[in-house]
């Protein structure tokens, strides 16, 4: 009798116009309940029956009123829709079809679906990949959720689904562009071409490499200076602004690496074939040359021209790194003209690392880890490459290349696509201080570490330490590097100037500066210069592709961890975080990342404290563990739903004595 009864409703509506509402982001639990999180220090509790109306990230209005001696937040407004573009895994329930979607908050949903029109249901089956769309909302007025299939990934058992899952996650490609039949030279009427071909240019190059853009020569003169001659692939030869190729390559940005394979910004028949500096192939080119002094100062004699340039020698890194740092080579003999330009290019990288490591900021070598896929896409190995002799030597040279680049942008036209960073952030200069001088006995101050050369000096300091502790702690405070157009510094590389030009088949901002650079040779104005736009949209690109590139690795490492647990064996592992809830640690043996969480460190929250402000671990108020710390581990969980590790340290920690416990309990 009391159903749909006007007065009903007015009151209930009264009751809850007067109780007391929050705005905030849902929280959800893996137990059906959830929570309110108003900000840092504020949240409510969500019952189940509550959450049913919501998802984990939507942002609400709820009322707030106490349930059980308890407030409870009951959503009633949605703010902002967390998901509406997922990616999940089919659910039959019932003979009805079901979406549960591939996110670890959300995984326990199973939401009802059909499919988009044209797709045939055939051709789906339980745990199939496909790409939804929440199309309705228990908030929005909704009875329910309801999704739309708008995609079909892969088949559910399909081992290639970590790579085309996480390209479908990140919205990003899954293949090359599609090419044209006729590539065509569309150079200025007025660029000359100097013919370089008979310079002995060499590539050097990973064994697999295809897509080989740059191309180096060195000569050592009498007096010991080196004048070097970096050569760059010129895909802007056959694309100019107005192509529908250039808007691909803008709208992806970069080429992407993924663990086994890649994903070009241009089509391989461009990337691999007519723009790669192929041994003994005639290839259109950018050059530049520059004297290098014996004690690696960049010249002032910079020249970049347009040339046509031909590869005399591919080469590989560990066969280059074998004979410098052996002399010899079992795989590889250079001839006579090739060994004296590799010894004249590898002098000069060793001048300028030498300069670099005195006047600007060298990063520490770590090794690059590799996945070694078979043809079922199974991982074989795991490979920890460490950089050799042969990788410093490309890596000094393109560093050069892209200061002389940035030196030239900035002089000619005070703009291009540079690489930037702006070291601390300026709210955190004072701590920093604080923890590396705290009596005032070293040099650096808040006022000299916000310059470029003072924060350069901080960062060597801080290399030479016995401990990377606080290099670690000093890491989080620093700002993260940009793409832009204007000529700041790179405080992070300690360069006054730095803009890339070296990699324009695999970076649509190098292809930029390539017709700037191209400007400058003609002494014309630009064809095309970065807007304002450019460098968040590379921003936002690179960020992408890094997520991408590390959850297929997670996902590789969780398929090839799977029986460790059970093998207990030992890693070692480095501390690269702590929060209060544990450390997460690099395993060095692969380059996975693990989670320790506190209580297997020492399952007691009384004597146990996980600091993240000051990066340790205590135990009864003693460190010990801190950031940059090793220690031996082992995995105690591969979890293949969420692609994530836990290990616990070998190193047991004894229980409190006795009389402590006493003392602790009367107290």
């Amino acid at each position: 009798m009391f159903q749909d009864n006007p007065l009903l409703a007015q009151l209930k509506q009264q009751i809850q116009e007067n109780l007391p509402k929050k705005e905030g982001s849902v929280k959800a639990t893996d137990k059906g309940f959830g929570f309110l999180e108003v900000d840092s220090k504020t949240s409510f509790f969500i019952p189940p029956a509550y959450m049913k109306k919501c998802m984990h990230g939507d942002k609400v209005v709820a009322i707030i009123r106490t349930e059980n001696e308890r407030e409870v937040a009951e959503p009633q407004e949605l703010l902002e829709q967390a998901v509406t573009r997922f990616i999940g895994r089919v659910k039959m329930f019932k003979g009805k079809l079901n979406v549960a979607p591939d996110h670890p908050q959300l995984k326990k949903l199973s939401l009802k679906a059909k499919l988009k029109k044209g797709l045939k249901p055939d051709e789906f089956a339980e745990g199939d990949w496909v790409v939804a769309h929440l199309i309705r909302h228990p908030l929005k007025g909704d009875n329910t959720f309801f999704v739309e299939i708008s995609e079909k990934i892969t088949d559910s058992n399909d081992k290639i689904a970590p790579w085309w899952v996480t390209l479908a996650q990140n919205d990003l490609p899954n293949s090359e562009p599609a090419g044209i039949e006729n590539w065509e030279l569309k150079d200025d009427a007025d660029l000359e071409r100097v013919d370089m071909t008979h310079v002995p240019f060499v590539t050097i190059d990973g064994e697999s490499t295809k897509d080989m853009d740059d191309a180096l020569y060195a000569k050592k003169t009498e007096s010991g200076d080196f004048e070097l001659t970096i050569a760059i692939a010129d895909p802007t030869a056959y694309i100019t602004p107005e192509d529908d190729m250039d808007k691909v390559a803008r709208e992806r940005g970069y080429t992407i690496y993924l663990p086994g394979r890649n994903i070009p910004m241009l089509p391989r028949d461009l990337a691999d074939n007519l723009c790669s500096l192929i041994e003994g192939e005639i290839r259109p080119a950018i050059c530049c040359t520059v004297t290098v002094s014996k004690d690696g100062v960049i010249g002032d004699d910079i020249n970049f021209f347009a040339a046509n340039i031909k590869s005399h020698a591919r080469l590989a890194y560990d066969h280059v790194s074998d004979w410098l740092e052996n002399g010899s080579s079992d795989r590889w003999q250079p001839s006579e003209e090739i060994a004296t330009i590799v010894r004249d290019l590898y002098d000069f990288s060793l001048a300028r690392a030498d300069w670099r490591e005195k006047n600007a900021v060298v990063f520490p070598d770590r090794p690059d880890y590799r996945f070694e896929l078979s043809e079922d896409n199974d991982v074989v190995a795991i490979h920890a490459d460490i950089r050799r002799s042969a990788n410093r030597l490309v890596e000094e040279s393109m560093i050069t290349a892209n200061i002389c680049a940035g030196r030239t942008l900035r002089d000619k036209f005070e703009t291009g696509v540079f690489n930037t960073h702006a070291g601390l952030k300026a709210e955190k200069i004072e701590d920093v201080v604080q923890m590396v001088n705290p009596e005032g006995t070293l040099e650096f101050t808040a006022e000299s570490i916000a310059t470029l050369e003072g924060f350069a000096e901080l960062r060597r300091w801080l290399g030479v330490q016995e401990s990377s502790y606080l290099d670690n702690r000093i890491r989080k405070f620093q700002t993260y590097s940009e793409v832009g157009n204007q000529p700041l510094p790179h405080y992070a590389m300690g360069l006054d100037i730095y803009a890339t030009w070296t990699s324009p088949i695999r970076k649509y901002g190098d292809m930029i500066n390539h017709r700037m650079l191209k400007a400058v040779i003609l002494n014309k104005e630009p064809i095309q210069t970065p807007d304002d736009e450019v460098g968040e949209e590379l921003a936002l690109h690179r960020k992408h592709h890094k997520i991408a590139e590390r959850n297929v690795s997670d996902w590789l490492y969780a398929r090839t961890l799977a029986d460790e647990p059970n093998k207990q064996t030992c890693f070692t592992g480095e501390i690269f975080d702590i929060n209060r809830a544990g450390a997460r640690v690099r395993l060095l043996e692969n380059g996975a990342a693990a989670f320790i969480p506190g209580s297997l460190i020492l399952d007691n929250k009384e004597r146990i404290e996980c600091n993240g402000d000051n990066g340790t671990v205590s135990i009864d108020k003693e460190v010990v563990y801190k950031l940059g710390d090793t220690l031996e581990v082992i995995l105690t969980d591969v979890n293949q739903e969420n692609r994530s590790l836990v290990a616990k340290p070998t190193q047991v920690f004894a229980d409190a004595p006795a009389t402590d416990a006493k003392e602790t309990v009367s107290e």
